[in-house]
């Protein structure tokens, strides 16, 4: 492992969002209010409707909770995709490279929404609604990765969707009873087929 130090270029520095000084000044801010601190950072999302409650933890064993947010509603998928549809629907919003480095692409944030909203479609006219299980079993590609893992939140909530690797292709949907599975006929790693 090495230990060597190496300098930040000045232009990147002078492009950050945050340097030192300001990192030990949030993180003083999180510590001394941190209902105040996370309260403003949590206006960074787009909230469906809003929070009131910032943080609600107990430690005590009897009442063990962490809750944060708890009484606000957001959806993923449009705070991913819809709110950089005007400003950004053109800029590239996934790279991806794949098994081999060239087999690649650039998805746009629009590109994106729409093979979001077309998964989200489809899936409606196979029956998919609020309340079912899905699993998404799938290799490492973009196209079915990445919108498959947008879709739950773009028609509703499923009571729970699972993300099987393929170690455990069978016990996500033993345990969450899957009504409905999204996954491919195989995948590629290594530069091998895998089925």
């Amino acid at each position: 492992m090495s230990r060597e130090i190496y300098s930040v270029p000045e232009e990147w520095a002078s492009r950050a969002w945050a340097d030192n000084a300001t990192y030990l000044e949030m993180y003083e801010n999180s510590i001394q209010d941190p209902d105040g601190f996370w309260g403003e950072h949590g206006k960074r999302l787009d909230w469906m409707k809003p929070y009131t409650k910032v943080k609600n933890v107990s430690y005590d064993a009897s009442d063990l909770h962490v809750k944060w947010y708890e009484d606000g509603v957001l959806n993923a998928s449009a705070n991913c995709l819809d709110r950089h549809l005007s400003k950004r629907g053109d800029q590239v919003a996934i790279i991806w490279e794949g098994d081999d480095p060239q087999d690649d692409a650039k998805i746009t944030y629009k590109d994106l929404y729409t093979r979001v909203c077309r998964l989200a479609n489809g899936m409606k006219e196979l029956g998919v609604a609020k309340g079912d299980r899905v699993t998404i079993y799938l290799p490492m590609i973009p196209r079915c990765r990445c919108h498959a893992g947008l879709r739950p939140d773009r028609c509703g909530p499923f009571r729970r969707v699972r993300r099987a690797f393929s170690g455990l292709a069978r016990r996500p949907n033993q345990d969450c009873e899957s009504t409905f599975v999204i996954t491919a006929d195989e995948g590629l790693r290594g530069g091998k087929t895998i089925p």
